[in-house]
């Protein structure tokens, strides 16, 4: 058991690469950084879990199936993948998150 909680990581957009919707058999060609940093984490021995609103609707085993076969290709291993946050998710990697202060709700780069 991993007592640092898992990361979470979004799939469009941040693990691959997305430039429209194509269905939920497509899963776009992985982003090499962002495939790194997952890769290295698991190496750590970390929780890594896809974060993703595919595995959401009416069509989510085909997405959960089309997600677990890209992980296996370009990771070398399925990861567990969710919808879902809780309270043991210590980071969420998402190309449309603001980061904000907690209990503060500014923020954290000081934008309006």
């Amino acid at each position: 058991m991993n007592d640092r909680g898992w990361i979470g990581v979004d799939l469009d957009g941040t693990l691959a690469h997305y430039d429209g919707w194509r269905g939920v058999e497509h899963v776009g060609e992985p982003i090499g950084p962002m495939l790194f940093r997952v890769r290295k984490w698991l190496d750590d021995g970390r929780d890594v879990r896809i974060m993703t609103a595919r595995v959401s609707g009416s069509d989510r085993a085909e997405a959960d199936t089309a997600i677990r076969d890209w992980c296996r290709k370009h990771i070398g291993r399925e990861l567990p993948v969710t919808c879902a946050k809780d309270y043991a998710m210590v980071e969420l990697w998402d190309d449309r998150a603001v980061q904000v202060v907690p209990n503060v709700g500014t923020r954290v780069d000081g934008k309006p």
